[in-house]
């Protein structure tokens, strides 16, 4: 079957014809008026970008020796500067480093358990045994019953550390931990002892709860570890006195409030 003959119009349509007048209007427009926009002022302006200090920039800075202990006990341990400057204490012994001296800080007389658990903090934010909550970690290292007080000594270390190291909240951690520890009348002795040696009076963040410790439990307790609390009050008299102290002003209180139940609670005398 043959197919129908196809008639094409030659003729070009009118819409055609003005659609391609508009076209060429319009790019002529657009190359008259290249260049005629002013200038805004913000061609030349660069993205700021804030440089973030990531932890390989620490891990990059130089090394510092920390020579811990003394005698036969001397232990070197080896910590990156970037991260030891956010002690404060750490800080001033870098800056005083003579040019093209060796890079140790001297650390004679602290315990290297301590001073592990310092820079195990510094570099992930906590110490074992880490807490979670109010529940502490396990460790296995502490003897049970703890009659030492192994625990408790191992975080008033850290504690009395990172006061001196310029890390309040290294000691805020610590200060929980103790509070979480468990012991024995003879380990909360050796825990005693041990705060009244290495801290100030002015620091009653952690005296001032051994004190209340001892006063709310002292009638108990120290019958476990009768020699030993004499001991402690005669060796630290500031111990037995604020001891004292807290056992005189909890009778004085009681004393008070059965005065005041008394009162309130007896008749009035009948006038004549």
């Amino acid at each position: 079957m043959a197919d129908p003959e196809v008639v094409v119009d030659t003729q070009t349509p009118q819409e055609d014809t003005d659609m391609q007048n508009v076209d060429i209007t319009a790019d002529e427009t657009a190359a008259g008026g290249e260049g005629d926009e002013d200038p805004t002022g913000l061609e030349d302006i660069e993205p700021t970008i804030t440089e973030r200090v990531g932890f390989i920039d620490y891990l990059r800075s130089p090394i510092i020796e920390l020579i811990i202990g003394s005698g036969d006990a001397q232990t070197t341990l080896s910590a990156h500067q970037g991260l030891l400057t956010q002690a404060p204490y750490f800080q001033s012994e870098i800056e005083r480093f003579a040019s093209g001296a060796a890079r140790r800080i001297e650390l004679p007389n602290d315990d290297i358990d301590a001073c592990a658990a310092v820079l195990e903090y510094i570099y992930k934010g906590d110490y074992f045994p880490t807490v979670s909550g109010n529940t502490m970690e396990y460790d296995p290292s502490v003897p049970s019953p703890d009659d030492t007080g192994v625990a408790l000594l191992r975080h008033a270390r850290v504690y009395t550390l990172a006061k001196r190291f310029g890390l309040p909240q290294l000691a805020g951690v610590a200060h929980k931990k103790i509070h979480l520890t468990q012991s024995t009348a003879k380990g909360e002795i050796a825990y005693a002892r041990f705060v009244y040696r290495e801290t100030g009076a002015e620091d009653e963040a952690i005296r001032k709860p051994v004190a209340a410790f001892w006063a709310t439990r002292s009638h108990v307790l120290r019958h476990e570890a009768e020699q030993e609390f004499k001991k402690l009050c005669l060796e630290y008299p500031q111990f037995g006195f604020d001891v004292l102290s807290l056992v005189l002003d909890m009778q004085e209180k009681r004393s008070q409030r059965a005065e005041a139940s008394s009162q309130s609670g007896g008749r009035k005398r009948q006038r004549l």
